[in-house]
């Protein structure tokens, strides 16, 4: 037996059909694409938050779009750090890692965080694996070079940071056997070096360079900042490298926005279609991106 619709509830029911036929050509156009999603660390912090990052990644499984997440975890390894007792320092963003700091930050990443998130979205029914760039020779690091002034000469001198990689090659094989599958993959940024250290890789970086290596659909940039803002305040929805440009000469675009930008460069250079700087604490931040003409965050493209 049926029941009519309660009239005072009408308004809302109509307003969820809209949205999912506000959505259909977006799926239409997105199925079978790869979606690769870099989960930042200061966005992990609040359990909704956490629940609404799994929720996006199984919808997105399950309406046939292919999602690999790669996360961070800076704050998560700096408190582990702390709890131990071992201090660490930064230069130019990056993290100074010494043997000690690399263990605890390959524990962390790949043991801790990594299995969080694959619980996340099993405990949603997803299914998710959890690897890091060291399997199956996913990802090649180098090591980071980096130089600073001095503070009393002003001379710019070498600065090793210890156990800080790059990627300098991307073996995707591995994530398009999991894709097939039917596997959401989650990678940790750990992987190993030609010299066979293991190196921790901005998770970024590593992001946006298996984001290229897969040629993927997009690349969501997930932070704790709204995306681009201009000089007022307001989110800058649409931008290709000439507005780039343009808007670190004049200042707009400054400090940690642009290695994110940059980063995002990178992928679209690399056969990415467009990249999406999104503030990962907005509930639901990626599917109004994806399935709504409103956006949610700055779509970066060629």
């Amino acid at each position: 037996m049926t029941h009519a619709p309660d009239p005072a509830k009408m308004p809302d029911l109509l307003a969820k059909a809209e949205t999912l036929v506000e959505a259909l050509p977006y799926l239409q156009r997105y199925a079978g694409e790869t979606f690769v999603i870099k989960y930042g660390g200061h966005a992990m912090g609040d359990p909704e938050a956490q629940r609404d990052f799994a929720e996006d990644v199984v919808l997105l499984k399950a309406v046939g779009i292919n999602p690999v997440v790669v996360h961070g975890g800076g704050p998560q390894i700096g408190a582990m750090l702390k709890q131990l007792g071992i201090e660490s320092t930064f230069v130019g963003g990056l993290r100074v890692t010494d043997a000690a700091t690399a263990e605890v930050a390959e524990m962390v990443l790949a043991g801790k965080i990594n299995k969080e998130i694959v619980g996340w979205i099993a405990g949603l029914g997803g299914r998710a694996v959890g690897i890091s760039g060291k399997d199956a020779n996913l990802v090649l690091a180098e090591k980071v070079h980096r130089s600073e002034p001095d503070p009393n000469s002003g001379i710019e001198r070498h600065v090793d940071l210890g156990f800080v990689g790059e990627p300098v090659a991307v073996d995707p094989t591995i994530l398009a056997n999991l894709t097939k599958d039917n596997f959401i993959p989650v990678v940790a940024p750990v992987a190993l070096g030609a010299d066979g250290d293991t190196y921790n890789i901005n998770a970024d970086t590593m992001a946006g360079a298996i984001a290229g290596a897969l040629g993927a659909k997009r690349f969501f940039l997930l932070t704790d900042v709204a995306g681009v803002l201009d000089k007022s305040g307001t989110l800058l929805t649409d931008l290709d490298r000439a507005g780039i440009d343009a808007l670190k000469g004049d200042g707009t675009i400054t400090g940690g926005m642009i290695p994110k930008v940059d980063t995002c460069l990178a992928a679209v250079d690399t056969g990415v279609e467009a990249a999406v700087i999104l503030d990962g604490r907005i509930p639901h931040a990626m599917l109004l991106e994806i399935f709504t003409a409103r956006g949610a965050g700055t779509l970066i493209h060629r």
